[in-house]
């Protein structure tokens, strides 16, 4: 058994060192839920002058979706919808729906990856140069009203400190089944679908 490859140029490298590799990332990949929780905590070292934290605002984001009834794809990309703040503060959204794209049905991905221009519509009046019109610019795409639903429901209204946050560790089942899936499957992907973000029948029986 090898435990480091034998080139220095990746075109010089052995039909042994690719497999080594492909198993070796393989195993990395089944950690991949555990490091994402680590970073969510890490979320408090963002900066933030709300009145809660990074972290607190995604977990009561999360938690908002979980008792709307809100399935699984929903709660994990509400819990790491903001996770690029700290290494992507320009785009945070497009770093989260990257991280998420493989494992969540693409209607999540596509609202993730878009909830920065949505959001606009609370604030961007308030800016000298923001457009708080920023989210027309996906006018007619078919996931348009779902993004407006989740940045009314749990984006913009997770910033209150007095709200009854269930605690990460809630959402790290979750979190692991999500990314134990297998990696761009049709049957998870499920391109064009549209999942409701409220279940009121799930809900009541959470609640």
């Amino acid at each position: 058994m090898i435990d480091k490859v034998s080139f220095t140029q990746m075109k010089d490298g052995t039909k042994e060192d690719y497999e080594f590799l492909t198993a070796h990332e393989i195993d990395h990949t089944k950690h991949t839920a555990r490091r994402l929780m680590k970073a969510m905590v890490e979320l408090d070292e963002s900066l933030s002058g709300y009145q809660v934290t990074r972290l607190g605002h995604s977990v009561q984001s999360a938690t908002r979706a979980w008792r709307d009834g809100a399935d699984i794809d929903w709660v994990v990309a509400a819990l790491l919808h903001d996770i690029g703040d700290i290494y992507a503060p320009y785009n945070h959204d497009e770093y989260a729906a990257t991280i998420l794209k493989p494992f969540v049905r693409e209607q999540c991905t596509w609202v993730v990856a878009t909830h920065g221009d949505f959001q606009m519509v609370y604030y961007g009046h308030h800016l000298d140069g923001a457009d708080p019109n920023k989210r027309d610019r996906h006018a007619g795409h078919q996931y348009f009203n779902d993004c407006a639903e989740f940045c009314e429901r749990w984006d913009q209204a997770s910033f209150d400190p007095d709200y009854d946050d269930l605690p990460l560790e809630f959402f790290a089942p979750m979190v692991e089944e999500v990314f134990a899936r297998q990696p761009y499957d049709p049957d998870v992907i499920q391109s064009g679908v549209r999942e409701p973000l409220v279940d009121e029948k799930r809900a009541a029986d959470r609640n």
